[in-house]
């Protein structure tokens, strides 16, 4: 009786829990629903925009509060990874008849901190080397770079490249890509380059995980407004950047960037 009156007693008066609340996660039961858009609402039989033929697109919709702000999409054939900026992960399979089929939920295993504050797990970038199947993600605030495992089934290492450290909490590894030679390139969102109207990048002579400090720093214009999100290398060797500008007249607009892969 003792013992249940002193329980009773703790719960009386110990204070409810006003902290900051736990970072949403998605649910074990893995379904997204997809809806087909148009390259252009208002007339759905324009396929071209300047040198691009467009080939077809779709609206994701899933469980909320956790699905969707996705800071950064992997394709390999018809796989889709997504990763938000929560470490949440989405991956699916999709081919042209526009239905996801195979369709995983997943979170990052580790990363900055407990993973209990969205700050924590502020993911940005992703990228893949095919041969081994090991996956990196750059992080926002920490200003660090992971390395998983295959299929992210755990954390290998961490790093925090001394050239990272002032790069500021909300603009920092925007987009990173692993290239066939075995190099990383790395873009910040906002840490301003060497002239006006630039952006840092980083260029690591391997894994930045292992040698952080092996590379070298260089300046990314893109175009006025405008701010890199993601990037991938092409089959030739150049590297497609995606800019992002947000207006509040026109919401979000995007811009595509090639660049070649000897201007840097």
């Amino acid at each position: 009786m003792r013992i249940l009156l002193s329980i009773l007693l703790v719960l009386l008066f110990l204070p409810d829990w006003s902290g900051e609340p736990r970072l949403p996660l998605l649910p074990d039961h893995a379904t997204i629903r997809v809806e087909q858009v148009a390259l252009v609402g208002r007339d759905p039989a324009r396929v071209t925009l300047g040198g691009l033929t467009y080939l077809g697109g779709v609206e994701l919709h899933g469980p909320r509060p956790a699905f969707g702000g996705f800071s950064a999409m992997m394709v390999e054939g018809e796989r889709f990874t997504l990763l938000s900026d929560g470490g949440n992960i989405v991956s699916f399979a999709m081919g042209g008849d526009w239905t996801p089929r195979a369709v995983r939920f997943a979170a990052l295993p580790a990363g900055p901190g407990r993973g209990w504050h969205k700050r924590e797990r502020d993911s940005e970038s992703l990228t893949r080397d095919p041969a081994t199947g090991q996956l990196w993600v750059g992080f926002e605030r920490a200003n660090e770079i992971w390395r998983y495992v295959p299929g992210f089934a755990a954390a290998q290492a961490h790093s925090a490249p001394p050239a990272m450290a002032k790069w500021s909490s909300n603009g920092g590894a925007e987009a990173m890509v692993r290239l066939r030679d075995g190099r990383f390139v790395v873009l910040a969102e906002d840490r301003k380059g060497s002239a006006k109207g630039t952006v840092r990048g980083l260029v690591f002579n391997g894994d930045p995980v292992k040698a952080p400090r092996h590379g070298f720093t260089f300046s990314y214009r893109p175009p006025r407004g405008f701010k890199p999100t993601d990037m991938a290398e092409l089959p030739d060797g150049r590297i497609a950047i995606l800019n992002r500008r947000f207006a509040v007249s026109s919401a979000f607009t995007a811009a595509l960037t090639l660049v070649p892969r000897a201007a840097i």
